[in-house]
């Protein structure tokens, strides 16, 4: 191989910040799995901002809930399910509760959603013990769709759905280390806005990106999405009032959709 050495003088690059060690590390980690085909390694090339934990700082509100989860976690109160995931878990809180109180709280289960979450922030609350010592037989997972869009420059995406996918992915994976007996029922994401929108195109799109983790042993993909349409596509005010997140028709509809397939998941 031969290579060309110009003798006209060029000016140094300008000098810029080295990125943290721990984007380091992790960017090495992906690369070495990639080569070695190690399978907790091997996902992406690359680590970005959907696939690497992420904490909100600077948002007080944020850290006090997560906190109070902790705690939760630290007892074995014997759960069954664990729901985890942004403001769509979360709100089985206020619009759902009744729908929870009555299939969800018998079987003790732990709603650990927090709204405005994405994929890199449920992560590392994962990490940074939100499992603790709970049990579930099995863990509902809805995330992702706080990855769609732009940032608050409203020019640069927060992900490309290939990352909000290994996002997903990444979650995925570190729940099948720590809770190995247990089952992840996968759900995704939710349909969002007018029918013909880039939202719902880029919804259906991570939804095919995400579907193959499903593997029927651990993993349950499942796509209740349709449950929320009318029959020309459009999805209905008088379930989800903003396009976004269900009211109590529309949590009713999620219990109702998902209490067979979860019920053999917890036999």
């Amino acid at each position: 191989m031969i290579f060309h050495v110009s003798s006209t003088a060029v000016a140094p690059p300008p000098a810029v910040n080295p990125p943290p060690m721990r984007l380091v590390r992790s960017r090495a980690l992906h690369i070495l799995g990639a080569l070695l085909c190690v399978p907790s390694l091997c996902v992406t090339a690359f680590a970005h901002t959907a696939n690497e934990p992420v904490e909100r700082r600077a948002n007080e509100p944020w850290m006090k809930r997560h906190l109070g989860f902790v705690e939760i976690a630290k007892q074995d109160n014997g759960c069954q399910v664990l729901f985890i995931g942004d403001s769509i878990t979360d709100h089985w809180r206020n619009k759902g509760i009744e729908i929870w109180k009555a299939n969800y709280a018998p079987l003790n289960a732990v709603n650990f959603g927090v709204s405005g979450d994405r994929t890199q922030h449920l992560l590392w609350r994962l990490q940074n013990g939100e499992i603790g010592a709970l049990k579930p037989k099995v863990v509902v997972m809805m995330i992702g769709t706080n990855n769609i869009g732009f940032n608050s420059d409203k020019k640069t995406p927060r992900n490309t759905l290939p990352e909000i996918a290994d996002g997903i992915e990444a979650n995925v994976r570190y729940l099948r280390e720590q809770l190995p007996d247990a089952k992840i029922l996968l759900l995704a994401i939710f349909p969002r806005g007018e029918k013909d929108s880039k939202f719902r195109a880029d919804v259906a799109e991570v939804n095919n990106l995400i579907a193959k983790l499903g593997d029927n042993q651990h993993v349950f993909f499942m796509d209740i999405g349709p449950k929320f349409l009318e029959p020309d596509g459009t999805l209905s005010k008088d379930i989800m009032p903003d396009l976004l997140h269900p009211n109590a028709k529309g949590y009713t509809i999620w219990a109702e959709t998902i209490k067979e397939p979860l019920a053999n998941l917890l036999k």
